[in-house]
């Protein structure tokens, strides 16, 4: 049993490989095995090319785009998209004549022709890389500093590709990355990291006043961000001190009045003052009707009974 089992299913082994290559002689499907990277400068032309022996009349091309979604570059013997004005056929191949860094991925040609086998098919997949120049960086230098405190300078490129590395300038001269110690000119307790872009500063010195400006360079090009001034000053400890006395004498001096004012009653009188003429007399009685009276009208008449004890 266990020998008839094993005969079965070689058996089916070999009726899977004749499947198999009557499938293939049929459509003729193979793939490049090499795969191919095209690096090229933003804005330079560059060649995608399908290596397919010969164009035949009975040829079909098309190219396409990979990613997350797929489009086509080429389809039904014309250029697609904005490919159609920057970019030319030459056999199999696309000239981009002006490259630009929304190109760069990755991108397959499809060739069917038919041939004695059947219908042949082969495929060919081609990277473009997209060099970019970096942009003008981004700096971040503070106007002014107190000596002795930890001072950071930043600066940053989005854009360029590869990854540009950063160096900083003092007065348009470039910063060591490993300053020597016990330099004059300069302080020599800053630290400069090329690839992150910042500067800084342990602790900062007057010696480190001046015009920074900050360059982000790569294969392609390089370029600088405007020079900012940074000033370092000594902590004004006299200055500190006037203000505080200042605030102080202040302070001390509205409160005594407040004392001053509570201690003469002005305070209560007045609280009270309100209260009675608010409490005593709203209504009087004239000519045998009643009229409103304000609070005026009542201190008024308190003010000529006090002249005139006579008078009502």
């Amino acid at each position: 049993m266990a020998r008839r089992s094993r005969q079965h299913l070689l058996l089916l082994l070999l009726r899977y490989l004749v499947v198999a290559l009557d499938y293939q002689r049929a459509y003729g499907f193979s793939a490049s095995k090499d795969h191919q990277v095209v690096t090229a400068i933003e804005y330079q032309e560059a060649i995608l090319a399908c290596k397919y022996p010969k164009k035949t009349v009975s040829s079909r091309l098309e190219w396409k785009k990979l990613g997350h979604s797929v489009s086509f570059v080429y389809y039904q013997q014309a250029l697609q998209g904005d490919f159609k004005d920057r970019a030319e056929m030459i056999d199999f191949s696309i000239r981009i004549k002006n490259v630009t860094r929304n190109d760069a991925g990755k991108y397959r040609c499809e060739v069917s022709a038919p041939s004695e086998q059947g219908q042949n098919l082969e495929e060919d997949t081609v990277t473009l890389e997209v060099l970019v120049a970096p942009a003008v960086p981004s700096c971040e230098v503070p106007n002014s500093a107190l000596r002795g405190t930890v001072v950071e300078l930043r600066c940053q490129d989005k854009e360029g590709n590869p990854t540009p590395e950063y160096t900083w300038f003092k007065n348009g001269v470039p910063l060591l990355e490993n300053p020597k110690p016990g330099s004059q000119i300069t302080n020599s307790s800053y630290t400069m990291n090329p690839k992150s872009g910042t500067l800084q500063f342990n602790t900062v010195s007057k010696l480190d006043s001046g015009e920074y400006s900050c360059e982000a360079r790569n294969s392609v090009g390089h370029r600088r961000c405007p020079g900012k001034r940074m000033q370092v000053d000594d902590l004004n400890i006299s200055g500190i001190i006037a203000a505080v006395v200042i605030v102080a004498l202040v302070i001390s001096v509205c409160g005594l009045g407040v004392c001053y004012a509570q201690r003469k009653g002005y305070f209560s009188r007045n609280v009270q003052d309100d209260t009675q003429v608010s409490h005593e007399a709203s209504w009087q009685t004239q000519g045998g009707k009643d009229r409103a009276v304000s609070p005026q009208d009542f201190r008024k008449h308190h003010r000529i009974c006090d002249r005139h004890p006579g008078v009502a």
